[in-house]
């Protein structure tokens, strides 16, 4: 177990790599103008109280089903593969916020951006493509023609989505194999939506 807590660390590199430990970054941790690879799959990571302020993630690895919802990201920059993330709030509380943070090198799929302002966010161009306030526009989304074996199930994942999700991110490649159809034919729909960047 690898502990970084109760200090800030500042205009560092932190590589998290080991195969046999578990990462622990908080309680009351800051990390300042740093860069931090994550070489680690999800369950080997743990974000508690923790502070990211100007920093560079990098992920070298897919990370999957990841929550930061523990996390105060302010100006960071994201890179690598994010499938399955949660940042910003969703449980009501005060202990994680995002802002300012820059994802246009990052490949995200069914990621969701919750109780933030997603007007600060700078999201990945397309084949990626973010659907914004998709919680309050479940009906309209649903009512979609969405292409493929699957688009019905895509809909009802809106009306799941909590009312709080500001955005969501999916990568068009993924959901066009998921659900038997193509970017192409994705593309056609969104075309026809407000509310969306690609």
């Amino acid at each position: 177990m690898l502990k970084f807590r109760d200090r800030e660390i500042a205009n560092e590199q932190l590589v998290l790599d080991s195969r046999t430990e578990l990462y622990y970054l908080g309680p009351s941790l800051t990390l300042r103008n740093c860069t931090l690879i994550v070489k680690v799959p999800a369950k080997a990571l743990e974000l508690t109280r923790t502070r990211l302020i100007d920093c560079t993630i990098e992920v070298a690895r897919v990370l999957k089903s990841f929550s930061w919802d523990d996390a105060h990201l302010t100006g960071c920059c994201f890179k690598g593969r994010y499938v399955g993330n949660d940042f910003g709030n969703w449980r009501g509380t005060s202990e994680a916020s995002i802002v300012d943070c820059d994802f246009t090198a990052a490949h995200l799929d069914m990621t969701r951006f919750l109780s933030c302002d997603a007007r600060t966010l700078r999201f990945p161009r397309w084949p990626c493509f973010t659907i914004f306030d998709p919680a309050q526009r479940a009906a309209e989304l649903a009512a979609l023609p969405w292409p493929g074996k699957k688009g019905p199930i895509l809909a009802e994942g809106f009306v799941e989505d909590p009312p709080s999700t500001a955005a969501v991110t999916f990568a068009a490649t993924d959901l066009a194999k998921w659900s038997g159809t193509t970017p192409e034919a994705i593309k056609a729909v969104l075309e026809k939506l407000d509310g969306v960047y690609y």
